[in-house]
């Protein structure tokens, strides 16, 4: 999770994002004055404190950050655009939580809310933002593709999901085979069947949703007052928007999209870790010579690639097989298992090593696992 935030910090911050922390906790008042309190139905979790005031835990947080931004009356139009974001725990009373980490009632998500000086610079900030969502997606090497949707309570006049196309997905998606059109089912008219661009039969899918852009305009802006000072001197509405990812679903649907039957594939950035070394069965005739090799191999690759260094996992459960922690190592997704087994004595010493996601076992010496663990990816 913390490598994915980092990721999510990069590309963020590519884009002008200043980082922010919210509280869960947000007054009643703030949901009250936008309509979202009723609205938002059984799904927010509503508490009062010992004076009988009403709070909920926020599964978003476009109130909070509107009433932050109109609290500084002396705003100019020569400080915006102004992109706030955070990653935080957000919390949805769902009615069936389920998939393990895909709907659950307590997540952790990244938002960000841009304020803008007139309605082409928020449409640019929203291709922006967009844009960066994309790259975050190319980086992990995840299949997504970006959906027209429907802004649901969020509100807002235009709107985009990110989808993994997946068959566990909850959405139903309609894509044009040549890539102009993509849509939610939810937001067509009837039974839409062919691409209104370039007329070829559209195919349905099933998606995961781990991303949403929403345009919002100044429907939260005019309700807390988040006003600037323009050009002319002038009081005028900032125009939002705002764009969430999801860090836990992500981390689930990567797993649920990438992973076979029996392991799992974690995109490269973000696997727990890359490298997984595993030393001789305690008693075998390789467990002193072997294990002290396997030792001098760690501290030549430290050397010659020291970002690996906080990104390998010493399997030391020497009681049991190297077949058993070898099982477990796929299991769990490490991209490189560095095995000391038996051809570790001879003279040079080679190590077995399984490059996980290219599905191949390669018998190397020192030299030829420093040259292949530098093709690996940490972000």
């Amino acid at each position: 999770m913390e490598k994915l935030i980092r990721v999510m910090d990069e590309e963020m911050q590519a884009v002008g994002g200043q980082k922010v922390n919210m509280p869960s906790l947000s007054s009643a008042e703030l949901w009250h004055a936008s309509g979202r309190w009723d609205k938002m139905g059984m799904e927010l979790f509503r508490l009062e404190d010992r004076h009988g005031k009403g709070y909920c835990l926020g599964p978003t947080h476009e109130e909070a950050v509107t009433q932050l931004v109109a609290a500084h009356s002396n705003l100019s139009y020569k400080q915006l655009p102004l992109r706030l974001y955070q990653i935080t725990r957000k919390f949805r009373d769902e009615p069936k939580p389920r998939f393990g980490l895909l709907r659950s009632r307590e997540f952790y998500m990244k938002d960000m809310y841009t304020f803008d000086a007139s309605e082409e610079a928020a449409r640019q900030t929203y291709k922006l933002v967009c844009d960066a969502y994309c790259s975050l997606f190319n980086r992990l090497g995840l299949p997504f593709v970006k959906v027209r949707a429907a802004t649901g309570n969020i509100g807002g006049t235009m709107s985009h999901e990110f989808q993994l196309p997946a068959d566990v997905g909850e959405d139903r998606l309609v894509l044009c085979p040549d890539g102009h059109f993509a849509a939610n089912v939810e937001t067509l008219n009837g039974e839409q069947t062919s691409c209104p661009t370039c007329g070829e039969k559209l195919t349905q899918t099933r998606g995961i949703e781990v991303g949403h852009t929403f345009y919002l305009g100044t429907r939260y802006s005019s309700i807390s007052n988040a006003v600037f000072c323009s050009h002319e001197n002038k009081p005028q509405l900032a125009e939002m928007g705002c764009y969430g990812l999801g860090v836990t679903r992500i981390l689930a649907a990567s797993i649920e999209v990438l992973s076979t039957e029996d392991n799992i594939r974690w995109p490269s950035l973000i696997t727990p870790y890359q490298l997984c070394f595993i030393p001789p069965k305690r008693g075998s005739k390789e467990e002193e010579e072997g294990g002290a090799l396997l030792d001098r191999l760690y501290n030549d690759l430290a050397e010659a690639l020291p970002h690996l260094t906080g990104d390998s996992v010493l399997d030391d459960r020497t009681q049991l097989t190297i077949g058993k922690r070898l099982k477990d190592a796929n299991k769990l997704g490490y991209p490189y298992v560095i095995v000391a087994g038996k051809r570790v004595c001879e003279d040079p010493p080679v190590f077995e090593v399984w490059n996980q996601n290219a599905g191949e076992v390669l018998f190397l010496t020192k030299e030829g696992v420093v040259e292949l663990l530098s093709k690996a990816q940490v972000p």
